[in-house]
């Protein structure tokens, strides 16, 4: 039998985040606005579903422009790294303001209190930033999976808690030519 869901905007970017550069400090790359809280329960259907969209631009230092990781993050304070990315690497041939896309589903595993609730993540961070994308004259950019082995849930949390959200990412190398802005977040709900 068909069951009936519903997709929700949960928080939609109404202006960019600040620019992560010649840092390697796990920081937030989620426009302020989108720093919002789930309410306590939220989370506690199995099977119910985020899917994070991010767009942005990129650049990136040449020849050694080391790995970017992204991470979702909820808790309390937006604490706990529910889902990470692999390091990805990087083109060797130096990018400026380049874009890229990020789209990312989060589908509940477990909930709970304590470290109880998880969720199950899979997605894909597509850019010419990315190593062994070819010049944009051939046509192509190139597209990395998350995870970069079999999918995983990711690390435990409480879903029975108010839970803000974030996205972060950290920079392996630190260079003022490693820069990476948020434009477009969109948080969606399906449930």
């Amino acid at each position: 039998m068909p069951m009936q869901t519903w997709v929700e905007t949960i928080t939609a970017a109404t202006g960019d985040s600040a620019a992560l550069a010649n840092s390697t400090s796990e920081t937030t790359i989620a426009p302020p606005n989108t720093h919002i809280i789930l309410p306590s329960n939220y989370l506690d259907k199995i099977g119910a579903t985020l899917r994070l969209y991010a767009t942005g631009r990129i650049s990136t230092l040449t020849a050694s422009p080391g790995t970017l990781t992204f991470k979702v993050k909820l808790g309390p304070t937006a604490n706990i790294a529910v889902a990470t990315g692999p390091a990805f690497a990087l083109n060797t041939t130096a990018k400026t303001n380049v874009p890229w896309w990020l789209d990312w589903l989060l589908t509940v595993r477990t909930n709970g209190t304590g470290t109880s609730a998880t969720l199950m993540n899979v997605g894909q961070w597509t850019s010419e930033a990315v190593i062994g994308s070819p010049a944009p004259s051939a046509g192509s950019v190139g597209a990395l999976m998350i995870p970069a082995s079999a999918p995983a849930v990711g690390t435990g949390f409480d879903s029975t808690v108010a839970n803000t959200f974030d996205l972060t990412a950290t920079w392996s190398v630190a260079n003022a030519a490693n820069s990476i802005q948020t434009h477009q977040l969109m948080l969606l709900s399906f449930n």
